[in-house]
């Protein structure tokens, strides 16, 4: 459908959960699941940030810098910002506020991955979109966790969120890195013909990696999986080609299932209570994003107001965000703390707003700052996406080509 019309395919999944859950004819229903929906979604999920990672291969120190950047004053600004909007116009208490903040951080692989495909953009911008997704999502998801404990009473000082903050993004980006040094050396050592024993070996490696992460550092599966895929990105390089064609469709069947059960979890009661209060919080965050971009671009030549203008814009939120403030939003209601239903509302209504408006205003965005790439291609943009060839056969990044 999405190839037929025009339309971006998040969209449309969305819109096929919505028809089919609780929101409209309830002919799905997440929680038939029961306990298996939780490890189901961790699963798929990990499998999109290991093929996010795996994809991940910054061209030249610009591009590189422009991540930090984006990723350091974003995740500083984001938090204040995403917290004060939450408080002020959709009225949570402050703990659940800064809860919000956090989560509202994750800007989704899930959904700009195909965004970008399908829109075509110039691969260094999609590199710069994936990789803030990619770093963002798995310190956002643990950030909330903690912030989560706060609001329980779990935890009483701040050091305590910085020091398990480092712990667990730290602790699961060593192993994930170290998982996927051990998976390259096995890879390196079979031979060519194996490609499917290849792909079970990854994927068989990649899901035990992160439940087993899971279990001693809570949300630290998130990290381990992007880890995995740069590590192994790096060391197979042009090996790797095969390997990952499949791991993306894989992904993109990931994609298909996990939005559509994402929205069939999602009834309009649970929007409601929050009024136009949570419309308005959601809204004033997207020029503040721009606001934030402005202030993360200072000193990078590499990109100009068309750049800055677009990369503002585009901020989707996914699949990892939904399934966090559903768990949050369980426990807050075991626990007895009053505005879990509030907390997950606004974070649904943070998705839906964020990849309809965005999804279906993004592409024609692109095409007349002239950010959209001309030449037909469906493929990720991945190993060799984006790189010049020189005249000595030598490739390079789309920065140094323009040098």
């Amino acid at each position: 459908m999405a190839r037929l019309s025009g339309l971006p395919a998040v969209v449309l999944l969305l819109a096929v959960g919505l028809l089919m859950g609780h929101a409209g004819l309830d002919l799905v229903q997440p929680e038939w699941l029961g306990r298996g929906l939780e490890p189901v979604v961790a699963l798929l999920v990990s499998l999109v940030l290991f093929d996010g990672g795996l994809n991940l291969r910054l061209a030249g120190r610009e591009l590189q810098r422009a991540v930090v950047q984006l990723v350091l004053v974003r995740g500083v600004l984001g938090l204040l910002g995403g917290a004060f909007l939450a408080h002020s116009l959709a009225g949570l208490s402050w703990p659940l506020a800064w809860v919000f903040g956090a989560i509202a951080l994750a800007t989704g692989p899930t959904v700009i991955t195909p965004m970008v495909q399908q829109m075509r953009l110039q691969p260094t911008l999609a590199r710069l979109l994936e990789a803030e997704g990619l770093t963002l999502e798995p310190a956002g998801a643990v950030l909330a966790l903690l912030l989560l404990q706060v609001a329980l009473g779990d935890l009483n000082h701040w050091q305590d969120v910085a020091g398990l903050l480092l712990l667990r993004l730290g602790g699961g980006a060593l192993v994930g890195a170290l998982a996927g040094w051990v998976l390259v050396e096995v890879l390196q050592r079979l031979p060519a013909s194996t490609d499917a024993l290849k792909l079970q070996l990854c994927l068989g490696v990649l899901f035990l990696l992160v439940a087993s992460t899971q279990v001693v550092l809570p949300e630290g599966g998130l990290p381990a999986a992007v880890a995995a895929g740069v590590v192994v990105g790096l060391r197979l390089d042009e090996q790797a080609t095969q390997l990952d064609e499949w791991i993306a469709q894989l992904a993109q069947l990931a994609i298909t299932v996990l939005f559509p059960l994402l929205a069939a979890d999602l009834s309009w009661g649970e929007l409601s209570p929050l009024g136009w209060g949570g419309v308005l919080c959601v809204l004033a965050l997207m020029p503040f994003r721009w606001l934030v971009v402005q202030l993360s671009g200072l000193g990078l030549t590499s990109l100009g107001w068309r750049e800055k203008l677009l990369v503002g814009w585009i901020a989707p939120r996914g699949i990892v965000t939904a399934a966090v403030a559903s768990l949050f939003a369980l426990q807050l209601d075991q626990a007895g703390v009053a505005g879990g239903g509030a907390l997950k509302g606004l974070v649904f209504l943070t998705i839906l707003l964020s990849v309809s408006l965005q999804g279906l205003t993004a592409p024609g965005l692109a095409r007349r700052l002239g950010l959209a790439s001309e030449a037909a291609g469906d493929a990720l943009p991945g190993l060799t996406a984006g790189l010049e060839q020189q005249p000595g056969g030598e490739q390079v990044g789309p920065l140094k080509a323009a040098e």
